[in-house]
């Protein structure tokens, strides 16, 4: 047997017994409710003597509603004031115990997160500030307009982006009036709407215990993790829990539009409804993406795009699970006077892709590929309390962790192959394309040309999301 199959096999069979040794030594998710019936999920973790903790709120920008940005301006007011503190007193508070805090908006929840070591002397004086920024955010006029200015500036930075053109085109073609069609920045106009008393508003009604869990990794026994989690939300109102969107509405009909942008690189988007977290086809669906367009440059995507024609620096492909169905999206960047080329050449390979799928060798790989990086997905404790966040937000069993590779390991061909097939509908697709100055118009998508299309040489352009 040659040296290099030698050593492959070797490199193999060791990733392969890392990640069965991670996957077996992650400890069982404790789970359990306060006395406030707040979801918390907990794992142990011994190795230092650190907390990672997430609360995670069901007060994501589905909920604007009219006030598009509404959400996200007030998860950015949490950190500027609580009670009598200004947020120069908040970031004295968390600096002289060494304590890191994170606030982030997303579609689907708003997620505060808090990292401290564990000894009393530095741990109770930042849950106190998290706990407080929690229950009594100030809101104050001038903070209020201080964050409104900067989500201002950010919505003209994104104006002059074709990438963060094209996402806003995209997911308003997509979901058109449902709540995840809604811009999370939110729009000129709204912002300048928004009013103290609708942040205000907005915190009382989904910043409750009635739609929080948290997830809580560190070293900790099980008692002091369950003071943790009521000294974090202990203080906050019951509220009413908060219904899940209303399921998206499919896309019947292909639709390509085209954005003016006077920009050396076209920035091209191509996607349609995807799945839900929960959806028992998202670990096939996973497994299949990762052969499209989801293991960088070897994948097929990028082998068609760069490797082969020279098109693009990369492309790739993604599901973007949220609880309800998210969007599958193809994303990919290329010299102007190429685009309508990589957009063909995309559209083949994913058509073809959907009708014959993987080869079995192929999706074998993909396989190894994902289950030998496991280890690395829950290497350290932040990472591992953002996979204990997951599972918290969406209910996913308490199981999950331990049964990630088996999960996977079992997926056959055939599975992916029908999964993809009962999901992804290469005859109704929404592709945005932006830059190139070419006139903006919207029109039914063209048909598609035989595999194989040969690019204009050129050097290739970098690609982004």
């Amino acid at each position: 047997m040659p040296i290099s199959t030698l050593f492959f096999s070797g490199v193999l069979a060791a990733v392969l017994l890392l990640a069965s040794a991670v996957t077996a030594a992650v400890p069982a998710i404790q789970n359990w409710r306060t006395d406030n019936n707040v979801p918390v999920y907990f794992i142990p973790a011994r190795e230092l003597p650190m907390v990672d903790a997430q609360i995670l709120f069901n007060a994501g920008s589905i909920h604007d509603g009219a006030r598009p940005g509404l959400a996200m301006l007030t998860a950015a007011l949490l950190e500027e004031g609580a009670g009598d503190w200004s947020a120069d007193i908040i970031a004295d508070r968390l600096d002289r115990v060494g304590a890191r805090l994170g606030v982030s908006s997303r579609r689907d929840s708003a997620v505060i997160s808090l990292r401290s070591l564990v000894d009393s002397r530095y741990l109770q004086p930042a849950v106190e500030t998290v706990a407080r920024l929690l229950k009594e955010p100030s809101f104050a006029p001038d903070a209020v307009e201080r964050v409104r200015q900067q989500m201002l500036t950010g919505l003209q930075e994104r104006a002059q982006s074709p990438g963060a053109i094209a996402q806003d085109a995209f997911f308003k073609a997509l979901y058109g009036g449902h709540p995840y069609g809604s811009p999370p920045e939110g729009t000129t106009a709204s912002l300048k709407g928004i009013t103290r008393a609708d942040i205000q508003g907005f915190h009382q009604r989904y910043y409750t215990s009635a739609n929080a869990v948290i997830a809580i990794v560190g070293d900790l026994e099980r008692p002091a993790a369950e003071q943790l989690a009521k000294a974090l939300i202990g203080g906050l109102a019951k509220g009413e829990a908060i219904p899940l969107p209303p399921p998206a509405p499919l896309v019947s009909t292909s639709q390509t539009i085209r954005i003016p942008h006077p920009s050396s690189q076209t920035h091209i988007l191509i996607g349609q409804i995807g799945v839900s977290r929960t959806d028992p086809d998202y670990y096939a669906l996973y497994l299949g993406n990762h052969v499209l367009g989801g293991n960088g440059l070897v994948s097929q995507l990028s082998q068609e795009i760069r490797e082969k024609r020279g098109l693009a620096y990369g492309a790739y492909s993604t599901f973007f699970p949220t609880r309800q169905a998210g969007p599958f999206l193809i994303n990919l960047q290329t010299r102007n006077d190429q685009a309508d080329t990589a957009l063909q050449v995309a559209q083949t390979t994913l058509r073809e892709f959907t009708a014959n799928g993987p080869s079995a060798p192929v999706l074998e790989e993909a396989r190894q590929n994902i289950t030998g990086g496991f280890a690395l997905d829950l290497a350290g404790n932040s990472k591992l309390a953002g996979a204990l966040g997951l599972i918290a937000f969406h209910g996913l069993p308490l199981d999950y962790l331990q049964n990630y590779i088996p999960t996977m390991n079992g997926i056959t061909l055939e599975q992916a192959k029908a999964a993809w097939q009962r999901h992804v509908r290469p005859d109704q697709l929404i592709t945005v394309i932006v830059g190139g100055g070419q006139p903006a118009q919207t029109a039914p998508a063209t048909s598609m040309p035989p595999t194989g299309p040969t690019a204009p040489s050129g050097s290739a352009q970098p690609t982004g999301s």
